[in-house]
């Protein structure tokens, strides 16, 4: 063993001692030590997983800055990062050495990486140098440790579009986000500088204290001979005062064991809120690492009752209400969403408070699509955010008000254009969309002539289509709530305006033109350009044949009844891509984690392993589900399948492992799957917990032979939020071959549409 291996290992076993003594920690994992957030750091074809070190749902967040986990080196130490994905605001950067080598980023080689999702620890090869972080809510802390060198110290502090200012121990400064809206920092050190000032070709000019515009930059020179230092920082939207107050609130001395563990224990406390039992130390890692990744979106950004929205440009009382932001619900809708109803409600209903503020806030009252810290950058398609309203409602959330809610969804689907990826209000092609019930697609070879469609994105005339048609059911059940009978029956039967872009003789979902004729010819795996988007979106034909996902009864009828649905289904996972894999992903770049046709790498995918349920043969999808969770999401650096939205895969991989699916947002009820553990406990609230249980379990035993919930004989493939949420115990009994008859029957088929009486 080397001496900076011998080191880092006594480090991890003197700082592993000391947070158990803190918290009195018994031998043994806790939750939070399944957790790896390595697993996705190397993407399968778009954008990997970052190692995020946060709390939950909190303003601040960071991961070493660096393409993905083969990078070479890291860019500097990351202060925050303050967009899901994107690159870090403001860069701390040690240097050891002559001044002549400053500059305004350090890149470091790197080894003896550790993270943990409230620490992080990493040896900066190139000079010697250790760095220890962890986070609190809004601040953070660094210690810094040179035990090697005699050579200078010196700590940088970059603004890449801003301002800095340096006071002795003390810098301040922001940096521009754009869209009005700013990142405030105010940091101290524990040491006193020698000298500080700004950085300016390489040379740090003690005449100057404060820099603005691009790199704006300050360095402080530290004594000879200096071992550590320790920083500590504060973070703010709203200004470097608000930075420093929030840095005094949590974090008012340099010790970072305690902040660290305060951390650990938050981190514990918010996973154990699913209990899990099995024999599989792989999957239990990749369950707590998908429950940990559900929590980097949305973040609170109210800080001591006020926050700041760039939706408006100003600064808000937030009432005792906080306000999040940073969510991209195309993808968060499905799964996300609906997780957070059943272990963070409150939460939730905090969530849907600020999409109702956000779109009082906006020029138009209209509910956002992808909130982020900068405003809504109105990226993807549809208007979503009616869904996460409606499945909160039907799932007893009554922390909102469902009327404001109705509007701000109504206006965003009506006067908003549907057009992908544009914030203009609507036009021909709404008009268009509002009299026929489907957005036409353009011929082959036809230009686009109208202004609010994305060169780029074009009209994805199927996906918007289908999407939309989701969004007025939604609606209509929101309308039906609120005693609005006419908007209700009038969006209800909107909602099954799917019919009209259904080709009954290839019984696939097909792009139709302005004059009602199907767009030919047209190949279902290949046809729309680049993501289909001329037809689709990100995913070809075979995804969107399933897309119904307020009526799939329906559309198990359109198919030609359960056995065809069924059969269809398998058919998808079987057929070859017909196109040699680096031709298919020049087309399909998020197409991935790929089954024949099925993408389980793209979140128009996650519901379809689900939907045998409907056809009457639930042992298929507990074979499929099973064996989707087994090929694509496991304990290694390309564990994840696709772009991991903050939740919006691996809420797939939460729901799926419990053995249960909200394959219907909207509907408050759960489609059964196949559960992984031996016993999950969901801490509901109350005092109470829900329980999946299952009797003659080992790792290999997928299928289901029989059911009992709380103590009944179940033979129904779903179950209600109802009964979830009353608490007791769903208990499976399983087995290596497959039931066929249990929960077959027509009795037994989930709802669609709405909820039995």
């Amino acid at each position: 063993m080397t001496k900076k291996s011998a080191f880092t290992f006594l480090f991890i076993l003197s700082f592993a001692s000391l947070l158990a003594k803190a918290q009195n920690v018994k031998p043994g994992k806790e939750p939070v030590d399944y957790v790896n957030p390595y697993i996705g750091n190397i993407s399968h074809l778009l954008v990997p997983t970052y190692p995020t070190i946060h709390l939950p749902n909190s303003l601040l967040r960071v991961y070493p800055e660096r393409a993905d986990f083969t990078g070479n080196q890291v860019s500097g130490l990351p202060v925050i990062v303050t967009s899901h994905r994107g690159a870090s605001a403001f860069n701390l950067s040690p240097y050891l050495g002559e001044e002549s080598g400053l500059n305004n980023v350090v890149n470091y080689g790197y080894d003896n990486e550790i993270v943990k999702p409230y620490f992080y620890q990493v040896d900066l090869d190139d000079y010697g140098i250790n760095v220890q972080f962890a986070p609190s809510h809004q601040s953070a802390i660094y210690q810094i440790a040179f035990p090697n060198s005699e050579k200078q110290a010196y700590l940088i502090l970059n603004s890449r579009n801003g301002e800095m200012k340096v006071d002795g121990n003390t810098v301040s400064g922001y940096q521009s986000l754009g869209n009005n809206t700013r990142v405030f920092v105010y940091m101290e050190t524990d040491l006193k500088p020698v000298l500080t000032g700004i950085l300016t070709a390489q040379k740090l000019n003690s005449d100057i204290k404060a820099a603005s515009g691009k790199d704006a930059c300050v360095a402080l020179k530290y004594p000879s001979n200096t071992k550590q230092i320790k920083v500590r920082y504060g973070i703010s939207f709203i200004s470097i005062e608000q930075a420093k107050r929030n840095l005094q609130r949590e974090i008012k001395d340099y010790n970072i064991e305690k902040v660290a563990g305060a951390g650990r224990s938050i981190w514990n406390k918010t996973l154990n809120k699913i209990a899990i039992e099995g024999d599989n130390e792989n999957q239990k890692t990749v369950f707590y690492t998908s429950l940990y990744r559900t929590y980097e979106r949305m973040i609170c950004i109210s800080e001591d009752g006020k926050y700041f929205s760039a939706f408006d440009g100003k600064v808000h009382d937030d009432k005792g209400l906080p306000f999040y932001t940073d969510d991209w619900i195309w993808d968060t809708y499905r799964a996300t969403h609906p997780l957070r109803a059943i272990i963070e409600p409150e939460k939730e209903q905090h969530m849907i408070n600020s999409f109702i503020r956000m779109a009082e806030q906006m020029e138009n009252f209209w509910m956002p699509t992808f909130p982020e810290i900068n405003g809504d950058s109105r990226r993807m398609n549809s208007n979503h955010g009616v869904a996460t309203v409606i499945d909160a409602y039907n799932k007893g959330l009554r922390g909102f008000d469902l009327e404001k809610a109705y509007l701000a969804c109504k206006n965003a689907i009506t006067q908003k254009t549907l057009a992908p990826w544009s914030p203009k209000k609507a036009g021909a092609l709404d008009s268009f969309y509002k009299e026929h019930g489907y957005i036409p697609a353009l011929p082959p070879g036809e230009q686009e002539t109208i202004p609010e469609v994305h060169s780029w994105e074009k009209r994805q005339p199927v996906a918007v289509t289908l999407g939309t048609v989701y969004d007025e059911w939604c609606l209509s059940k929101i309308a039906k709530i609120l005693g609005k009978e006419n908007d209700a029956a009038y969006f209800a039967q909107r909602s099954l305006n799917y019919h009209k872009v259904f080709n009954t003789e290839t019984k696939f979902f097909h792009p139709k033109d302005k004059d009602g004729k199907f767009i030919e010819p047209f190949d279902y795996r290949f046809s729309g350009g680049i993501g289909a988007r001329e037809a689709y979106d990100e995913n070809n034909g075979w995804v969107y044949r399933w897309d119904v996902q307020h009526n799939i009864g329906d559309l198990v009828k359109m198919m030609g009844g359960r056995d065809s649905f069924v059969n269809e289904l398998e058919r998808m996972y079987s057929t070859p891509l017909g196109k040699g894999r680096p031709d298919f992903h020049h087309m399909f770049g998020d197409h991935t984690g790929i089954v024949g046709q099925y993408s389980m790498g793209n979140e128009p995918s996650m519901h379809i392993p689900y939907l045998y349920n409907y056809g009457g043969q639930p042992w298929r999808t507990q074979k499929r589900v099973r064996s989707l969770l087994t090929q694509w999401f496991r304990n290694d650096l390309m564990g994840i399948p696709g772009d991991e939205d903050g939740g919006g895969l691996t809420s797939f991989v939460v729901f799926s492992s419990l053995g249960f699916y909200p394959i219907t947002p909207g509907l408050p009820m759960y489609v059964i799957g196949a559960p992984m553990f031996k016993n999950a406990k969901i801490d509901i609230g109350n005092g109470k917990t829900f329980e999946v249980s299952c009797l003659n379990y080992s790792p290999e035993n997928k299928f289901i032979q029989s059911a009992k919930l709380n103590g009944k004989v179940w033979n129904k493939s779903w179950f209600s939020h109802k009964e979830l949420m009353r608490g007791g115990k769903l208990e499976f009994v399983m087995g290596k071959h497959p039931n066929k008859l249990w929960a077959s029957t027509e009795d037994a088929l989930p709802p669609s549409f709405s909820m039995p009486d």
